[in-house]
């Protein structure tokens, strides 16, 4: 995978809208929606991706390494969806670019970023049966475990390994999720006993208004006290992939019952009844929204009733309404109620292509 935005395998030009169904029309959606990554922001390998657009060399300096995980999920969604073995190849060389870029190693010093990346690589190896990618994710998470597992503030794991007493949902979200998934796979206990205390912990922890609101962390400052002025969506959308994780590991719909009301909450304290307000401008703030969407269709594909739907239909359809240029080109902002003005991140478009792949999923079901 090399040459430029050009040459890149997913920048191909824009599907044309003759189709009459919704789903063929969100199906169509999505399609231009993943492409425009490549189109947007494809850069040489080993970059493969300009963190910025316009691009500029300060703005590539960063090695978005969760970010680039994303786009692994963001291209297996389109495997599943088309059936398309390009997409699968588009995960596997994403793949291929973070270990070059991270010097051949899996790790980092991020104990939720290397969580991305495993919950990607479990997903890579399940869809593409490639066991290496499944020994990755296990690996991944046993390191997380080794290094950050530890009792401060309740046992759960830490954000980071330099910083062992600030706990989070970022970091135990994830490992409750890739914990579920690997005791699926493997029927190892350790895997289920540790993602269900990371799950209880983040209840236990980080939700005191008793509501269903997810909060962010805890102990950052070493004081003890919650980040509650930190109120992003993806904190709300790992409660509920863990819930549904654990369910499917189980058969317990007791999991499901305890964030479904996270499910509401969110969209009444983040929401305005449309979009989810912004979140921030800094880069890594444009993937949070898309982490919500991904978990909350997770969700109703196990409670269709739980009254997400419509929200996340009207939401999308701004994106849509806003996000598509006077060229046709998709070009996403962080604001879904208005067009992008300035550079805009590629974490931004994940989110909105995210979002397009969940509306494109739920128009393929039956009503």
């Amino acid at each position: 995978v090399g040459g430029g935005s050009a040459a890149h395998p997913f920048s191909h030009h824009r599907p044309t809208f003759t189709m009459t169904t919704d789903n063929l029309i969100w199906s169509a959606r999505a399609d231009l929606a993943q492409r425009s990554l490549a189109a947007r922001f494809g850069a040489p390998w080993p970059q493969l991706y300009h963190n910025w657009s316009p691009s500029s060399a300060a703005g590539d300096a960063v090695f978005n390494y969760w970010w680039l995980a994303h786009v692994i999920d963001v291209r297996l969604d389109a495997y599943e969806r088309t059936g398309d073995p390009a997409w699968l190849d588009g995960a596997r060389a994403v793949r291929r670019n973070i270990l070059e870029r991270n010097q051949g190693s899996l790790y980092n010093d991020y104990f939720d970023d290397m969580l991305w990346f495993g919950l990607a690589l479990e997903r890579l190896g399940r869809l593409g049966d490639d066991a290496g990618a499944t020994a990755d994710a296990a690996a991944l998470w046993e390191r997380c475990r080794t290094l950050g597992w530890n009792a401060t503030c309740g046992w759960s794991l830490a954000w980071r390994a330099t910083q062992l007493d600030y706990k989070n949902t970022p970091a135990n979200g994830p490992f409750a999720i890739l914990g579920a998934r690997l005791f699926e796979a493997s029927g190892q206990q350790m895997y289920l006993e540790h993602a269900v205390a990371s799950f209880e912990w983040i209840s236990r922890t980080l939700m005191p208004r008793g509501d269903g609101f997810v909060e962010d962390g805890i102990n950052r400052l070493g004081d003890g006290a919650i980040d509650t002025p930190w109120q992003f969506t993806y904190n709300q959308g790992l409660y509920i992939g863990a819930g549904v994780a654990l369910y499917r590991a189980t058969g317990e719909p007791a999991f499901l019952d305890r964030v479904q009301p996270t499910a509401t909450t969110a969209l009444a304290v983040l929401g305005d009844g449309t979009v989810f307000h912004p979140e921030g401008d800094g880069g890594d703030e444009g993937l949070f929204k898309g982490v919500f969407y991904r978990y909350a269709e997770q969700l109703l594909r196990v409670r269709p009733d739980v009254g997400l739907t419509g929200f996340i239909a009207a939401s999308v359809d701004a994106l849509w309404d806003r996000g598509v240029g006077p060229d046709g080109d998709f070009a996403p902002g962080n604001d879904w109620r208005t067009p992008p003005a300035g550079p805009v991140p590629y974490s931004t478009y994940l989110s909105a292509i995210m979002a397009t792949e969940v509306r494109a999923a739920l128009s393929n079901r039956p009503t």
